[in-house]
């Protein structure tokens, strides 16, 4: 099977009217799509982005703060969007277009995003992080699906949504067929998760009256002489 042609990479210019905190994060967006995440040095960051190192550290404190800084400017597009016309669909499919629609507003960093998995499967300091990053954004991805959040049940739904979606970016960082490869795993994704909750929800249940009783004040041997007197 013959291999398909590399990419080709352009270095696309920093639009020098935004903002030094966008030109930051855009500046090492594109750097990624070049080179490893830990082959990029601070100087390298604020040169691309045209500012002093002074400013890049005034702005962000380590390049894993500009990544979460960036997957907060997607969770903000992404929640920006109208949710109209998922009023009559049901929790599984509001989630799945949520997905797309984060997805989508990635589609111009696949190599970025492509060089920063690759990183990360070697680098288990930078997976953790990635994963708290990932955590956080899917708790806004779950609650703009309309999907509950609170508790220790919502946080289990994001931990476990982040993980899910790690999966669909392989996919994605090398699907060029307009998504279609990408929207059949999250598909699959989904419907694996959709099982997964299910069990955590039946453990759940089975585990409220242990949790209720390790709950209870345990009264103390001196109250039934305190009740006596």
């Amino acid at each position: 099977m013959a291999r398909r042609p590399a990419r080709e990479r352009l270095t696309k210019p920093i639009d020098p009217t935004l903002p030094d905190r966008e030109r930051i994060i855009a500046a090492f967006m594109a750097l990624l799509a070049e080179q490893r995440f830990e082959e990029i040095d601070l100087s390298e960051i604020a040169a691309r982005a045209g500012v002093s190192l002074a400013t890049l550290r005034s702005e962000f404190g380590s390049k894993i703060a500009i990544l979460a800084a960036h997957a907060k400017e997607i969770d903000r597009k992404v929640l920006s969007g109208s949710t109209a016309d998922m009023v009559e669909e049901t929790e599984r499919e509001r989630l799945f277009d949520v997905l797309m629609r984060r997805l989508e507003a990635m589609a111009d960093e696949r190599d970025a995003i492509r060089s920063l998995v690759r990183s990360a499967m070697f680098d288990p300091p930078l997976a953790l992080a990635l994963n708290s990053i990932g955590v956080r954004s899917m708790q806004w991805m779950l609650a703009a699906a309309g999907v509950s959040t609170a508790g220790p049940g919502g946080m289990m739904r994001a931990q476990g949504l982040a993980l899910l979606f790690a999966h669909v970016l392989r996919t994605f960082v090398d699907d060029d067929d307009d998504n279609a490869r990408t929207m059949a795993a999250l598909d699959r994704e989904l419907d694996r998760g959709a099982r997964a909750l299910r069990m955590f929800d039946g453990l759940w249940r089975m585990s409220s009256p242990l949790r209720r009783r390790s709950h209870r004040r345990p009264r103390d041997e001196g109250d039934d002489e305190t009740v006596a007197a």
